[in-house]
């Protein structure tokens, strides 16, 4: 319990950290997102951003944290390393993104850093989820099986 309250603490601290630095783009991306880009206002400020950072990041690990129960340990980890493997597609692409596409480029890296923090906070949950270990079935619930079968 104490290792998925500190995971619950860095994770705040992260979404904190990622909201405030994409609610700081540059003036140019300010000014496309206020006039052609208003779906994504509520970047413009910090606490709205981290939100929504910390909000996705507490369903991920709700179901991810889910699963891994649910799941044999194999399973898990088959399933926990497939999301760090699309984690990880996730983030080059959003990097792709950013180096391609002119408007996102003139975010500049403040903005750009606030996006990667999310990939991370996912590749953190998931790493999270594989380490926990699941906790042992009592011996009744193993007999209760036993006789079910």
């Amino acid at each position: 319990m104490k290792k998925f309250l500190l995971l619950l603490l860095v994770l705040i601290l992260l979404a904190c950290l990622s909201g405030y630095l994409m609610s700081k783009p540059s003036l140019v991306g300010k000014i496309g997102i206020s006039v052609f880009y208003k779906q994504y206002a509520f970047l413009s400020k910090w606490w709205q951003g981290s939100v929504s950072v910390f909000g996705t990041w507490l369903v991920l690990l709700i179901i991810q944290y889910t699963a891994q129960r649910k799941l044999s340990r194999r399973n898990a980890i088959i399933v926990e390393s497939a999301l760090i493997v699309l984690a990880l597609v996730g983030f080059y692409f959003t990097y792709r993104d950013f180096r391609d596409t002119t408007t996102h480029r003139w975010l500049k890296d403040r903005f750009h850093i606030g996006a990667y923090l999310f990939w991370f906070g996912w590749i953190l949950i998931s790493v999270f989820c594989v380490l926990e270990k699941k906790p042992e079935e009592s011996i009744y619930e193993n007999e209760r099986r036993d006789i079910a079968v």
